[in-house]
């Protein structure tokens, strides 16, 4: 896919463009699966996302000239990846759909930190004093939104953290195999195994589709894949360390949309828990930013860890 976009000429303004446009379409992918979530099951929602996604993505790859084969090099770890995007898409959509927006993306955006810790044992990477302080410190902001022993914590709150841990995971895949493998492998086969997986749910959990639903869930899918490509570009025109802290904008659009269309406001907890969370973030991509302190940058090269975005978008060299 990298190779079928055209390449634009870097513009660090336009890269703020096209990030802050590509995370306000993400934050209304997600207010839209939580307007459908009040009608019809999760499962449901993500096959028709995924398959009104899965045309406009597979059209960009195919049109690509310089993918001529589709054959993973690790398959198994694909299918890793796989799973981990289904667990990370199931559980953020019912988090979507049961929590505030606002709560949501307070603990998905725990998914860098976790990245962080991650990449020791699995990459290698060595992380030094000060961003395993930042690690804890967003920690310590997951429980300030959770609150745990004062609330109760919901089945919406542990599918929002899990949908932090298994994007964390996947995006540590994608670092551990992405010099090897085609964008395209990377991308098509997770959404083709959760079309297929998603479908196998369907005869339990389907319920009958209106017409204007069924354009939202098409919608959806059209917006993922339109705010992928303007990430892509954001990535393209600017350096990864302007673009990646304006991930953490979607969090303005998530409380908007949650206070002017399903009544939300965020209580002082979440607040400030979000901005130990976001803080903490944004240090650690400072400091992989700075030179000859992270060898991989596995926060920075995977920004926006999100369940339904491909890989890191820097391009890559369509080679066996």
């Amino acid at each position: 896919m990298n190779q079928g976009i055209t390449e634009s000429k870097p513009s660090p303004l336009g890269g703020l463009g096209f990030a802050v446009l590509g995370f306000g379409l993400f934050a209304t992918h997600d207010a839209i699966i939580k307007a459908l979530g009040e009608t019809y099951p999760v499962f449901q929602i993500i096959f028709f996302a995924m398959l009104f996604a899965f045309v406009p993505m597979s059209t960009i790859i195919l049109a690509d000239r310089a993918v001529d084969n589709f054959r993973p090099h690790h398959p198994w770890l694909i299918l890793m990846r796989s799973v981990l995007t289904i667990i990370a898409m199931s559980s953020a959509f019912y988090a979507f759909v049961n929590l505030p927006l606002a709560e949501v993306y307070a603990l998905l955006f725990a998914a860098p930190l976790l990245i962080t810790a991650f990449s020791v044992p699995l990459l290698g990477e060595v992380v030094r004093a000060r961003r395993w302080a930042a690690v804890g410190i967003g920690l310590i902001g997951v429980l300030i939104v959770l609150r745990p022993g004062v609330t109760e914590l919901s089945p919406g709150h542990l599918a929002a953290l899990t949908a932090a841990v298994a994007s964390a995971l996947a995006a540590i895949v994608v670092r551990k195999i992405g010099s090897e493998e085609r964008s395209a492998v990377l991308i098509l086969y997770p959404m083709l195994v959760s079309l297929i997986a998603m479908a196998t749910t369907l005869p339990a959990v389907y319920v009958p589709v209106d017409l204007p639903d069924l354009g939202l869930m098409a919608a959806i899918g059209l917006i993922s894949v339109l705010a992928q490509l303007c990430i892509i570009s954001a990535y393209r025109s600017a350096p990864a360390a302007v673009i990646a802290p304006t991930q953490y904008s979607q969090i303005l659009w998530a409380t908007a949309y949650g206070a002017f269309f399903f009544l939300e406001r965020p209580d002082m907890y979440v607040a400030i828990g979000s901005a130990v969370i976001i803080l903490s973030g944004l240090f650690v991509v400072w400091r992989e930013s700075r030179e000859n302190v992270s060898r991989r940058n596995p926060v920075l090269n995977n920004p926006n860890p999100r369940f339904d975005t491909g890989p890191s978008p820097k391009p890559k060299a369509e080679t066996d």
